[in-house]
């Protein structure tokens, strides 16, 4: 079986895990897993890891991200999105244009985001979507996150509602429910989200994504050493450093940058992730043995 990633276009739906249970079975292996968990609701870009890829998943989680999304103003749900129960309603037809480009404004950059009530974060080792659902109260703390670009492309005005299509782009950990729970509330009128589509994770973007359906025709893996080059700055070492690398052995810094950079034997082999810290290129993982 090969090693390599699968990228999705997860439907409307389907949990990332239905995508993995799918993937398993198309794959014909169990050593399957995701980057980055999609809503049910959401749809778009879901990277999947088969075999050793499987590895390289905790770190791809942690790149950037973009999404195309509706934020619907004038209602608040209880799960920040159109899946929740409505629980309040207010008149979003007075919002000006003016506001709510300020509002937005205030929402990009670096902030400090609460994640919504219905979440995967870990409270006292619970998720916190188990403990809503039976009905606690569930205390979450703000977190740094960086929201790059957030761009209306179309406000919608209908009645007492205001949709506003948005594209945002932003670093791992965001929670784009979050962003429209918090500008509905700045505006002082409420809002959720009512459509997610995320587009692009790290390099890995619709145009290189595949359906369900696509892959139970062909299964189109992106084997490790083209998904690694594309995510991560590269580095090809002699025969001698190879052999290092490959046992688990630490080679001289090359200045490549703090996050991981993939390391390329002679002969093109990915040998290994590694870090560099100081002088010290350490191994994140080793795909050899």
């Amino acid at each position: 079986m090969i090693s390599g990633l699968v990228v999705v276009d997860k439907p409307a739906g389907w949990t990332s895990h239905d995508v993995v249970a799918r993937l398993r079975r198309l794959a014909g292996t169990r050593r399957v897993g995701h980057a980055g968990t999609l809503d049910p609701m959401a749809t778009g870009v879901l990277v999947v890891g088969l075999e050793k890829a499987t590895r390289l998943l905790g770190h791809l989680a942690l790149t950037e991200k973009a999404y195309d999304a509706t934020i619907r103003l004038g209602e608040s749900t209880n799960t920040d999105d159109a899946e929740g129960e409505l629980i309040r309603s207010m008149s979003a037809s007075g919002v000006p244009e003016e506001a709510l480009q300020e509002g937005i404004a205030a929402l990009s950059g670096q902030i400090h985001q609460v994640p919504p009530q219905v979440s995967a974060i870990k409270v006292d080792g619970k998720r916190a979507y188990k403990m809503a659902r039976a009905g606690q109260e569930v205390e979450l703390k703000a977190r740094p996150v960086t929201v790059h670009d957030f761009a209306i492309r179309e406000v919608r005005r209908h009645g007492d509602l205001i949709d506003v299509d948005a594209s945002v782009t932003c670093s791992s950990g965001t929670y784009i429910r979050s962003l429209a729970r918090d500008l509905g509330e700045a505006l002082g009128v409420g809002g959720h989200l009512t459509f997610l589509r995320r587009t692009r994770v790290g390099p890995y973007d619709l145009s290189m994504a595949s359906t369900l359906d696509e892959l139970a025709g062909t299964l189109d893996v992106l084997p490790m050493a083209e998904a690694v080059a594309a995510a991560f700055p590269r580095r090809d070492v002699s025969a001698e450093d190879a052999r290092k690398i490959s046992h688990g052995g630490r080679l001289a810094a090359a200045g490549l940058g703090p996050g991981p950079v993939g390391v390329y034997a002679p002969d093109g082999t990915l040998l290994a992730l590694v870090e560099e810290t100081g002088e010290v290129a350490r191994p994140l993982a080793v795909f050899v043995s």
